[in-house]
């Protein structure tokens, strides 16, 4: 009974897994308009199923390997001598071969009698020996019935005995089926969810630098903003990425540039180490933008130097945990104290080349990413700014998103999310390594 019950949880459980709900989500893309997403699992519904997939697949291999166990004593007690269905053969066995001996002895009695009719001399010896051989042939259909019906019964009890084992090993055949339908269903699970986890692009979330100088005077001061639009059809979480950062300037070294956020809650500083997430925004609609404000001052004694900024947006969304806008680099010069640039241009992204926004890989054991080592100097290749870009605001409102409590939330690493770099240029200039580490913070907490 007990193994019956683990039976029918095992394969309960493998039938109603949600298995249609996994092979919905690899059709899943980033940007698919909601109407193609809305019958599409959510990144928590396959969640979920995963692991109540994997809840099912442990039940099912419980229930395999109890089942094993109790077939292996179910064949074993039915071996025994003393199990009621192997001694029940035993004795039909016993009894058939008896029949069969007393068949065997009544057909010799048969012959005997005929031989004893044949040698017979007169009438009255011939007439007892006729006699004889009537009962002995009477005895004879006896004795086949008798045989007949008690290999009936051998066949019966070893039937009898035979269809013990197969069910004992047809429940087990059942058991090893929910299993392997559950291990299906469990792969299938994390293989949507696997896909759901993969970083996806988005070229219609955008990051759009205004107001920021091609030329900055040192001991000056310039406001710009970070205009972040969500051009998809998808709500998204974002969060938008900044870094500036002075050609060769070493990791851990005081920067001549001091950078600093605000969306209304105050100003926060950038590290200037690292690309860093800013304005967390929770909810962003489609055609929706958002504008964070940052300040940059020149040390008064920096010489001249060439400079950089990036911008990009990493977001997540019901459906996917991590999507990874354009990153966009605008190269700017520092001027010493004094200099008198005359009207100075905005800063505009640069020329696009065939490996820009790509995502860097770590470096390999061993080895350090360039500009990753304090006392290194970064190296950067500028790339030639042309025209600006010109970029079309979205139809959805307009204004500033709070952060939380007005700092950046720290978090660990994702596992699921790919790192996000800049173009190989950009990946000189940062190293890998600093790139990497701070996109891969996007989603761990959510």
């Amino acid at each position: 009974m007990r193994l019956r019950r683990s039976l029918a949880v095992a394969v309960a459980v493998a039938v109603t897994t949600p298995v249609a709900l996994f092979t919905a989500a690899p059709a899943l893309a980033a940007g698919a308009p909601a109407a193609q997403t809305q019958n599409q699992p959510t990144y928590a519904e396959l969640k979920k199923a995963a692991a109540d997939a994997q809840k099912a697949y442990e039940k099912a291999l419980a229930a395999k390997e109890e089942g094993q166990e109790k077939v292996k004593a179910t064949l074993e007690a039915l071996d025994s001598d003393t199990h009621p269905l192997k001694a029940a053969t035993i004795t039909a066995d016993k009894a058939a071969e008896e029949a069969a001996a007393a068949e065997t002895a009544a057909e010799k009695a048969v012959r005997d009698a005929e031989a004893a009719v044949e040698a017979a001399q007169g009438e009255t010896e011939k007439a007892e020996a006729e006699k004889a051989l009537e009962a002995a042939e009477a005895d004879l259909a006896k004795a086949v019935e008798a045989k007949e019906k008690a290999d009936a019964a051998a066949e019966a009890a070893r039937t009898a005995l035979d269809d013990a084992r197969v069910a004992a090993v047809r429940e087990y055949s059942v058991l090893k089926k929910a299993l392997d339908d559950a291990l299906a269903a469990k792969e299938a699970a994390e293989e949507a969810l696997g896909t759901a986890e993969e970083c996806v692009r988005e070229t219609g979330l955008t990051s759009l630098a205004v107001g920021l100088p091609a030329e900055v005077v040192a001991g000056t001061t310039v406001d710009f903003t970070l205009r972040v639009t969500n051009g998809t059809e998808r709500t998204l979480t974002v969060d938008p990425l900044a870094f500036v950062h002075v050609d060769g300037e070493r990791g851990g070294e005081k920067s001549r540039l001091a950078v600093e956020w605000s969306n209304g809650s105050g100003w926060h500083a950038l590290n200037g180490d690292e690309p860093e997430h800013i304005a967390h925004i929770d909810t962003m609609a489609p055609g929706e933008r958002s504008d964070m404000k940052l300040r940059m001052t020149v040390a008064p004694d920096a010489a001249s130097a060439d400079a950089f900024a990036l911008f990009a947006a990493d977001a997540s969304s019901a459906y996917r945990p991590c999507v990874l806008g354009p990153m966009k680099r605008y190269d700017f010069e520092l001027l010493p104290a004094g200099s008198d640039p005359g009207p100075v241009d905005d800063a505009a992204p640069g020329q696009t080349g065939k490996d820009d926004d790509q995502r860097p890989a770590t470096a390999g054991p061993g080895t350090t990413p360039q500009g990753g080592a304090a006392g290194q100097p970064v190296t950067t290749t500028r790339t030639t700014p042309t025209t600006p870009t010109t970029r079309t605001a979205g139809t959805g409102t307009y204004g500033t998103t709070a952060a939380t409590g007005g700092t950046l939330a720290q978090t660990g690493t994702s596992p699921a999310l790919v790192p996000l770099g800049a173009a190989s240029a950009v990946a000189v200039a940062l190293g890998a390594g600093a790139v990497l580490a701070a996109r891969r913070r996007m989603t761990a907490d959510r």
